[in-house]
């Protein structure tokens, strides 16, 4: 009997231990969550422009990544190009035609692992009141608390580039390119724990 109470502590230290992590959500967070694009003009140039993430919630599971997914909500009127006119022309019925369907929608049918960091969102993106399929892969940067613990944050990178003609942006072929490079810096913030910026950029300050 003392020899099983002297084993069985070693016996069930040699047992591994497996922490299981679970599906987390996370809030889009619009402070710190970027869309950019570029697209060229008339062979000049590529013109640059920004829009913001209206709302949105990731959902990502460290240990399996097919129970993770997203579902974004774009503001199509907050398009900044650096000019009030540009900014205008682009918003206009034209091209993203904001008066009409003032944002765009992005959601996952499903997310594919690639490799430990970087994997693909196969969904749907609504556009200018047409939906299609729409795969982005993207890359997990890092999930942890920010630098002053204040609220857990996940972080990821995606590009892709949109053919605008086929969301109806048939118009300026001539001087604006077809092809439109999207790049995506995305933070959410695990939901339930504060948002409250003001406080992160007061501790930023006093340092």
């Amino acid at each position: 009997m003392r020899l099983a109470r002297f084993i069985l502590p070693f016996a069930l230290a040699a047992v591994p231990f497996v922490a299981h992590a679970e599906a987390v959500t996370y809030r889009i967070d619009p402070v710190h969550s970027q869309v950019v694009f570029n697209v060229d003009h008339n062979g000049f140039s590529r013109s640059f422009g920004r829009l913001r993430i209206a709302n949105g919630t990731i959902v990502f599971d460290r240990d399996d990544w097919s129970k993770s997914s997203v579902d974004a909500t774009i503001d199509l009127a907050s398009v900044d190009m650096g000019d009030s006119d540009w900014d205008k022309a682009v918003r206009g019925s034209s091209l993203l035609d904001a008066d009409r369907a003032a944002t765009a929608r992005y959601v996952s049918e499903s997310v594919e692992k690639r490799n430990d960091d970087e994997g693909v969102v196969h969904g749907k993106l609504t556009l200018r009141g047409t939906t299609l399929p729409l795969d982005i892969p993207f890359r997990v940067n890092r999930i942890g608390k920010t630098i002053y613990g204040l609220h857990t944050v996940a972080g990821f990178s995606a590009q892709v580039i949109l053919d605008r003609t086929t969301y109806g942006m048939t118009s300026n072929r001539n001087s604006i390119g077809t092809g439109v490079s999207v790049w995506l810096e995305i933070e959410g913030i695990r939901g339930g724990e504060s948002a409250d910026q003001s406080k992160e950029t007061n501790h930023a300050a006093a340092q």
